[in-house]
């Protein structure tokens, strides 16, 4: 059967029905855009007739009288007021317009990436927070995140979480240390790798808040900080984690930070000090650090069992009674280090005995720094003599009676090898470089409250004062000005330190080995330098 054809006026007419539906449809939108104040104003006034109206309803019926009379005195006072009609209009247009206005509502919640990193991140903590008994879960697979997250979240430009708070139920095991870290860990790997977060767990109200670090600033270098009497800077940590500040030079500006404040003394609970940390990680550069602020106000005695010379511009300067390298000199100089300590242990005591103040040679603090004992420990070992820390006990021991105060530092790989006196009376504790939260615990005693992150800058890490918090430190730049990696700034700023006895910049400058220097002259240079080790004396 042949195909019957279309009638004209469908075949033809389909062109002019689409231009007159295009027509139409601008001149609705130009008829939208004319009329618009007035879809405003309209809108506006049934806005304001419906406040009115419910304002109306609720009115007591004994008051609905007075209100009326206050209503037709308003108007009276208006209509006899000059040009009073005309304002009127014009404030009840203006109120119609503001209030009929376009309100589009802000958008609250988060977009489709960060609800579906919100619901994977609520499916990984189902496990964790959930029981097969529980008639009523908080979490569970499949449900909704917005019951134990709800609105306390922040993602960053990049559609990463920044904050989170997490409403947990109450028969979780939180002051387990296991646990928790079972949930900081899944919350860590959720949010993102390779940032630092802070974990805050509130066991009243059983709400877990996780927050991103900003990481601390590395450009505070080593300077005169403001201190009391027997306060040393270890470093700088978040502002929040302590409530003292000083002020600093950060570049070219002035700005206050917030430091870690180490005491010593007579009246310190934390007389001495284990650094540890892995090699590169910024040890050293806190024992210079260290030592620089110790010659402020006392003497200092360095014994470096690495052998790399990073201490030699401390030898022969005023305070600074030996710097050794050497397996004998160092038994000698801590020989005499234990010998100063009964000494002054004995003045002290004869002293209070007969009534009279403690002699000015034993009121100026000694300070014995031990950079890798462990590699001492091993040449003394092998050459049948005695171990350099054997003769760190009585320092140790009696050191805070006696104003000295003993430092170590040591690296992860060699911990083992540590005295237990060593262990027992250093209790003010410096991790530092990349470590995790195992090796953190075992120097610390305690787990951070972060996480740490697997590449940090030479001198970050954490340190605890005895039963003190975990806190993140950042060691103040302190390298060896005699270095010639060491930029002109951090060598300026280090020889600036130095007491008495120090040579001009220029005069280091000069002293630094030239860009291929021949083999005879490094090593006269670096004898001249590092070579034998200053005298005791006092």
């Amino acid at each position: 059967m042949a195909r019957r054809p279309l009638p004209r006026i469908l075949s033809s007419g389909s062109a002019s029905i689409t231009r007159s539906r295009e027509i139409a449809r601008t001149a609705a939108d130009n008829a939208t855009d004319v009329l618009h104040p007035l879809i405003t104003v309209t809108r506006g006034m049934r806005l304001l007739a419906g406040a009115g109206r419910q304002k109306w309803t609720a009115t007591p019926r004994d008051r609905r009288g007075h209100v009326l009379f206050l209503v037709a005195a308003c108007v009276l006072a208006v209509a006899l007021i000059p040009y009073g009609p005309l304002l009127a209009l014009i404030s009840v247009m203006g109120a119609a317009a503001w209030r009929g206005r376009d309100r589009t509502p802000a958008r609250t919640g988060p977009d489709e990436a960060g609800t579906a990193r919100l619901q994977a991140l609520y499916e990984a903590l189902v496990p964790h927070f959930s029981v097969p008994d529980d008639p009523a879960p908080l979490f569970s697979h499949g449900g909704d995140w917005e019951k134990a997250f709800g609105t306390s979240y922040v993602f960053d430009a990049d559609g990463r979480l920044t904050r989170l708070q997490v409403t947990y139920p109450a028969y979780f095991t939180d002051g387990d240390p296991a646990a928790r870290s079972r949930v900081e860990q899944v919350l860590h790997a959720k949010s993102g790798r390779g940032r630092e977060y802070h974990f805050a767990w509130d066991e009243e109200s059983n709400q877990l808040l996780m927050t991103v670090l900003p990481p601390l600033p590395t450009t505070i270098a080593a300077q005169r900080f403001v201190t009391a009497p027997g306060e040393t800077v270890l470093g700088f940590t978040d502002a929040d984690a302590v409530r003292r500040t000083v002020p600093v030079e950060d570049g070219d500006v002035t700005r206050d930070a917030s430091p870690v404040i180490w005491r010593t003394g007579g009246r310190s609970t934390e007389p001495h000090l284990l650094v540890v940390g892995h090699p590169g990680s910024g040890t050293t550069t806190l024992m210079r650090s260290l030592a620089l602020q110790a010659l402020q106000q006392g003497d200092v005695l360095v014994v470096e069992g690495g052998g790399t010379g990073e201490y030699g511009f401390l030898a022969g300067r005023d305070g600074v009674l030996a710097v050794e390298r050497g397996l004998a000199g160092a038994l000698a100089t801590l020989e005499w280090a234990a010998h100063e300590t009964e000494r002054r242990l004995i003045a002290a005591n004869r002293a209070r005995q007969s009534g009279h103040p403690e002699p000015e040679d034993i009121g100026r603090p000694l300070w014995i720094l031990l950079d890798r004992p462990s590699a001492l420990g091993h040449l003394a070992a092998a050459d049948g003599r005695q171990d350099p820390q054997e003769l760190l006990r009585v320092p140790l021991r009696h050191g805070r009676a006696a104003g000295v105060t003993v430092l170590v530092a040591e690296q992860f790989d060699s911990l083992h090898a540590l005295d237990e006196t060593v262990r027992t009376h250093t209790r003010a504790r410096v991790v530092l470089g990349p470590a995790d939260r195992d090796e953190v615990e075992a120097v610390l005693g305690a787990q951070p409250h972060t996480t740490p992150t697997p590449d940090v800058p030479p001198g970050r890490g954490y340190t605890r004062l005895g039963g003190g918090p975990v806190l993140r430190l950042q060691v103040p730049a302190t390298p060896d000005p005699y270095d010639d990696a060491t930029s002109e700034a951090h060598r300026t700023a280090v020889l600036d330190l130095l007491p008495g006895g120090a040579p001009a910049v220029e005069a280091v400058q000069e002293a630094l080995p030239e860009p291929e220097p021949e083999p005879e002259i490094v090593s006269t240079h670096k004898d001249r330098l590092i070579g034998a080790p200053a005298t005791a004396e006092r």
